[in-house]
């Protein structure tokens, strides 16, 4: 376990909609450069706890601290603010513009009063560089572009705008094995910066390839919070559905405590 303060700690969250709980004493870390697969059926509570770090939904009770400091996030403007980014499987890009314009989408430049279309193709071509992104073209409409081009290019997107945490929701789910390498690369590339990821999925496969830790859930609870490798897959697809700790983990937190 990590010795510094979490990037991210999300502490004792509960949820309702109506008479519906959809999360409740949830708790969650996440540090600098790891990964935090979060994991569970679909109700399990996961989409629920990831809007309300990221500012779509406001928990009805408990705390999020960034960096050790208590949070007030009451919208996605407010999660910017604390360098926190979200891409979503149904990518948040337009089909018929460029990636310049794309990238710098709601955040245009200007020089005397016009769009400063130079700036922004410049900034563009030197993030994509940095990040390894490789495209036909700047100019090209990104819906000619691959699934895995435009995924990097929502990523190169929150990375220039200096986010430090980045929650992934089935980012892969719509990509082929290739395009799927080519967004891993890419993760692991930012956990160098120290930039802490949620990684949303149901592809236990790619969790258990190059996450940390993972975050299972179960009726909007906790079920366990574990090194990914602690665990055989088969263990985790069970503790996915039985909503039990694996006994092994159960073992190594008796021996722990003894």
């Amino acid at each position: 376990m990590p010795t510094e303060k979490p990037l991210v700690k999300m502490e004792s969250i509960s949820k309702h909609f109506g008479g519906i709980q959809a999360l409740t004493d949830v708790s969650v870390e996440l540090f600098a450069g790891e990964v935090v697969g979060i994991l569970g059926h679909n109700g399990a509570g996961k989409s629920t706890l990831i809007k309300i770090l990221a500012g779509a939904e406001q928990a009805d009770q408990g705390r999020v601290f960034i960096r050790g400091e208590e949070a007030e996030i009451q919208n996605p403007n407010d999660a910017r603010r604390y360098g926190i980014e979200t891409i979503y499987q149904e990518l948040a890009l337009c089909g018929n513009l460029d990636a310049p314009s794309n990238l710098f989408m709601g955040r245009e430049t200007e020089k005397l009063g016009l769009l400063n279309k130079a700036f922004m193709r410049s900034e563009t071509d030197t993030i994509l560089r940095k990040l390894g992104i490789k495209i036909k073209s700047l100019d090209v409409e990104v819906e000619s572009l691959s699934g895995g081009q435009r995924q990097s290019i929502a990523i190169g997107r929150a990375v220039y705008f200096e986010a430090k945490i980045l929650i992934m929701d089935e980012p892969t789910a719509a990509l082929g094995m290739e395009e799927t390498k080519l967004v891993i690369d890419l993760i692991q590339e930012l956990k160098k910066g120290g930039i802490g990821i949620f990684w949303i999925s149901h592809d236990i496969h790619d969790i258990y390839a190059f996450t940390d830790r993972i975050a299972i859930l179960k009726g909007g609870r906790n079920v366990v919070t574990c090194a990914t490798q602690a665990c055989s897959q088969d263990e985790i697809v069970s503790m996915i559905i039985s909503g039990n700790p694996a006994p092994s983990l159960l073992v190594d937190q008796d021996a722990a405590a003894a």
